[in-house]
């Protein structure tokens, strides 16, 4: 379900548009299924996708964090150390919820909906403070509609359980919002900027003065003046015969 979104991030070589705690939160609420779903031995047919989804998650963000953009002189140096400090915390995380004792896994698993769900907000208010959905997947964003549908109606018809049919219900609302937000923003970048990477105010209140005051100016090249040819002498010409 992800990997048309990583694929558009690495071909882009950008991930302007995403939001970092939105996949932050979502990732969390992923591997916290993972861990419950394994650490009581379900069938892995009821958590496989997870599985998946948590490493794309986790891909997916540390691309966020890497092509984040960076006014600093040392932005190699800055890279490299946000990507082993968040694969460190990746790492750690993951390790303490195989540690974890049951009980609080167990009310983990329970913060997972509000974790699901809350991890829309900060890419719907991203998305409308910059009137653009940047690099984010319709095909990733509506494979969430159609499987928010799907649970919704199967938790509605074999289940019955009115929380957790309210919270795919809810899910499937701010997936909704998502939708009219690529379909309200599509093209949108293109027609504005003509092709140019849009910034929004918050990236140039981080500018430097020089920089913020500074103006391009484009010079058109100056053609040569055009040569103009001599006339070309009118009149008879005399010529004096020799006898």
């Amino acid at each position: 379900m992800k990997v048309p979104q990583l694929l558009l991030i690495l071909r882009a070589h950008s991930a302007r548009g995403l939001s970092l705690p939105s996949y932050i939160l979502e990732t969390l609420a992923y591997a916290i299924t993972l861990a419950y779903s394994f650490r009581n031995a379900f069938p892995f047919s009821t958590y496989g996708e997870n599985l998946f989804l948590t490493l794309q998650n986790a891909i997916i963000t540390l691309l966020i964090l890497y092509y984040r953009p960076s006014l600093s002189s040392s932005r190699q140096s800055n890279k490299t150390s946000q990507l082993l400090t968040a694969s460190f915390i990746t790492f750690a995380s993951g390790l303490a919820l195989y540690l974890v004792p049951s009980d609080a896994l167990s009310l983990l698993q329970l913060s997972t909906l509000p974790l699901s769900l809350f991890s829309k907000l900060p890419q719907i208010t991203q998305n409308h403070r910059a009137q653009s959905t940047g690099q984010l997947s319709a095909f990733a964003v509506f494979s969430q509609i159609a499987g928010c549908l799907a649970r919704l109606f199967t938790t509605a018809t074999e289940v019955g359980d009115i929380l957790v049919t309210a919270g795919f219900a809810l899910a499937l609302l701010l997936n909704c919002v998502l939708g009219a937000q690529l379909w309200m923003y599509w093209g949108k970048d293109a027609r504005e900027t003509n092709g140019q990477i849009p910034v929004s105010q918050k990236e140039k209140s981080t500018w430097p003065k020089e920089r913020e005051a500074s103006v391009e100016v484009s010079v058109p090249p100056q053609t040569p003046p055009a040569r103009y040819a001599s006339p070309a002498p009118s009149g008879r010409k005399w010529a004096r015969k020799i006898d």
